[in-house]
């Protein structure tokens, strides 16, 4: 059973709330009003009754839903993992003051981990815009100027090599298949298991690709021929696998057992499709030259993952999912929007600020951003949605009426106020984690884009509001 808030104190609540009166930050206090909000704790609070029909009335008492929100947004404003939540704030009188956990126990950190899939995206969205409401209240923001930038959240992979997708497919399809095997006993098909080989061809591509030379190609063909084959023989196992649960030749008598093999059985139809994506584009680029495959897969485990090229000098590559950060004044997250495809720059400002009047209830007076922005349709069209001054260079344009239009003083000034923007996103990566997401899906990038965004807007509000003080 679930409830919005704590029904009742315990005697050591009050002795922590008198003993961090003086050690709180000074965000802090005002993150504390900011987070008591009732449509934020009754968000959280939907999003965990959605996890069995009757959570609202039945099973044991379970954390309160500003609980769950606190820890949330304070573990992506710290940006710690699940474990050095549970052990910081066990040992922190500020951090349980903060959460509302007062003299209680905190939260196993497998708990808290459920607790986040449970408040997903959707949600998460939700209590992003009633956050920004909140800081229209005590006009910390009005809305009269918008900046916007687009950066790059890296799934968690590593750097993605035909290679080393291979092996990876070898290793996963290998292991799903011993536990299948252990389950059902030496029955049917048997695991050849291919990863010390496989191993030994991967050592040894990567030495013939740091060398020099040239037969240096052909031993390189010949290598990867190699692994090829080994890697089409084990999906040929694996699909054989899969098809032998599910004609009931591998099977157990046990309940359980027979669950766990369905699910084996799902992974490997799930992998097996995967691994013979990675084997075509190999061949294709060994063996053809093909080095421009569509809907290229670089990560058997984060499907989705997209190459995206930002022109950074040290980092050409970056693989992840595109975001697109829009502010107000303050340092406001206003709104994110994480992409499933990259699309171009040029083709977001409209729908920024038609997202901005929604927010606000007018257009901005200022609008700025980088070259990538600009267009001669994003132009007119900002300037008949009302907006005063466009500031985005067009940095190809050879009119000298342009040209002095851009050196204008608040063109500059509006510039220079771009930047921070950049500063922004620098911020939100190094502070708030959003350099790389460590939640797993589509749906995890978004959660952890959002709690960050989040995490990051309550602290520019609370510091505001304390420097008003």
């Amino acid at each position: 059973m679930i409830e919005a808030r704590r029904a009742q104190r315990t005697f050591g609540d009050g002795f922590v709330a008198d003993a961090v009166v003086a050690l709180q930050e000074a965000w802090m206090r005002h993150a504390d009003v900011i987070l008591a909000d009732d449509e934020l704790v009754t968000t959280v609070y939907e999003a965990l009754a959605r996890r069995h029909p009757k959570s609202r009335t039945r099973g044991r008492r379970g954390a309160p839903a500003e609980m769950v929100l606190r820890l949330l947004v304070l573990k992506h404003v710290r940006n710690w993992s699940y474990a050095t939540l549970e052990r910081e704030v066990r040992g922190n009188l500020v951090y349980r003051a903060f959460t509302r956990i007062g003299g209680g126990a905190v939260p196993d950190a497998k708990t808290m981990g459920r607790w986040g899939v449970a408040v997903g995206p959707a949600m998460i969205k939700r209590l992003h815009t009633r956050v920004v409401a909140i800081a229209q209240e005590p006009q910390v923001m009005e809305g009269r100027k918008m900046r916007l930038d687009t950066s790059v959240v890296e799934t968690n992979i590593h750097y993605p090599t035909d290679s080393s997708l291979l092996g990876d497919g070898v290793r996963v399809l290998t292991r799903t298949m011993q536990h299948v095997a252990a389950i059902a006993g030496r029955v049917g098909a048997t695991v050849r298991d291919r990863r010390r080989s496989d191993k030994v061809r991967l050592l040894e591509i990567g030495r013939i690709a740091r060398s020099k030379g040239t037969e240096r190609q052909t031993k390189l063909t010949r290598a990867y021929g190699q692994l090829l084959a080994a890697t089409s023989r084990v999906v040929g196992q694996a699909k054989r696998f899969a098809r032998e649960i599910r004609t009931g030749v591998k099977r157990s008598p046990d309940v359980v057992q027979q669950a766990a093999l369905e699910g084996l059985r799902q992974e490997l139809e799930t992998v097996v499709p995967r691994v013979q994506q990675v084997i075509r584009q190999t061949r294709g680029r060994i063996f053809g030259g093909n080095t421009h495959v569509e809907d290229k897969l670089l990560s058997l485990f984060e499907p989705s993952t997209e190459v995206i090229r930002k022109g950074k000098a040290g980092k050409p590559n970056e693989f992840g999912k595109l975001v697109n950060i829009q502010e107000a004044e303050q340092q406001i997250i206003t709104d994110y929007v994480v992409y499933d495809t990259r699309p171009s720059d040029s083709d977001l400002l409209i729908p920024a600020l038609a997202t901005h009047e929604q927010t606000f209830g007018r257009v901005p007076r200022l609008v700025a951003g980088d070259a990538a922005f600009y267009s001669t349709k994003n132009e007119t069209g900002a300037h008949a949605k009302g907006v005063t001054r466009v500031c985005i260079p067009n940095r190809s344009t050879k009119n000298a009426e342009r040209k002095r239009e851009q050196k204008k003083r608040w063109f500059k000034n509006g510039q220079k106020w771009r930047t921070g923007c950049e500063g922004r996103i620098s911020v939100v990566k190094r502070r708030h984690g959003l350099n790389r997401c460590r939640y797993k899906g589509d749906a995890g990038m978004r959660r952890w884009v959002g709690l960050g965004v989040i995490a990051d807007n309550v602290i520019n509000i609370g510091r505001v509001l304390a420097t008003r003080d």
